[in-house]
């Protein structure tokens, strides 16, 4: 809140101000206006400000220009990184492509290191920041073009008298005698794997369950 001091007005303090008669006889006037205090009613009303996309801080656009005159569309065509420690370009570029998957098919930034036998540094860097790119890709994924169950559900516990019965018996081998096609439905059926008219999808859940078996924490060490 601001706080407005009022000042009173004293008549006699302008007495001696040399203007014209029809001038003075408006200063009457001011004794004679009193102002009304008037309380506005308000509400406060949040709001969300509109969604500016940024890198960072929000881009200020304030830029030393080039020496030629030239627009280099710094904020524009080209991101603007405005801190001190400036990312390295090539491995900007290639963090993109990682997260975004991009095809190869664009021009890609290459890394150029000037007199590389006397700037060790520059190589040591650029070494380490392909080993942390590399550290943070993200997995691959693979997109099913019919359902399949989640890993977790199929790596549920099985009855304990199937379980029984499977460690007398044991999983189908290669000696078995059918052919390839059957042996994978029989070994996808006995993990509930689903079936299709191409298997390569069934084979990859199939392989990707016996993975997460295999790194399980609660796999039981052998004996």
């Amino acid at each position: 809140m601001f706080l407005i001091q009022l000042i009173s007005y004293d008549p006699r303090e302008f007495d001696h101000l040399s203007v014209a008669q029809d001038i003075r006889e408006v200063f009457q006037f001011i004794t004679c206006y009193t102002p009304q205090n008037i309380e506005l009613d308000y509400k406060l009303r949040p709001f969300v400000p509109d969604f500016i996309p940024a890198v960072g801080d929000i881009d200020g656009f304030l830029k030393v220009g080039r020496p030629d005159g030239e627009s280099d569309g710094l904020g524009l065509r080209t991101l603007d990184e405005p801190c001190a420690a400036q990312s390295e370009p090539a491995v900007l570029c290639l963090r993109l492509r990682a997260s975004t998957k991009q095809s190869s098919a664009k021009a890609l930034v290459v890394k150029k290191v000037e007199n590389a036998d006397k700037n060790p540094k520059a190589l040591d860097r650029w070494i380490h920041d392909i080993d942390e790119l590399h550290k943070s890709k993200p997995a691959p994924t693979v997109q099913y073009s019919r359902s399949m169950p989640d890993i977790d559900s199929l790596m549920q516990e099985w009855p304990v008298m199937f379980e029984e019965k499977l460690n007398q018996l044991g999983l189908p081998t290669a000696d078995l005698d059918c052919d390839l096609p059957t042996l994978v439905d029989i070994i996808c059926g006995i993990f509930d794997v689903p079936r299709y008219e191409s298997r390569i999808e069934s084979l990859h859940v199939l392989f990707s369950l016996y993975s997460a078996i295999k790194n399980s924490q609660f796999q039981k060490p052998e004996n």
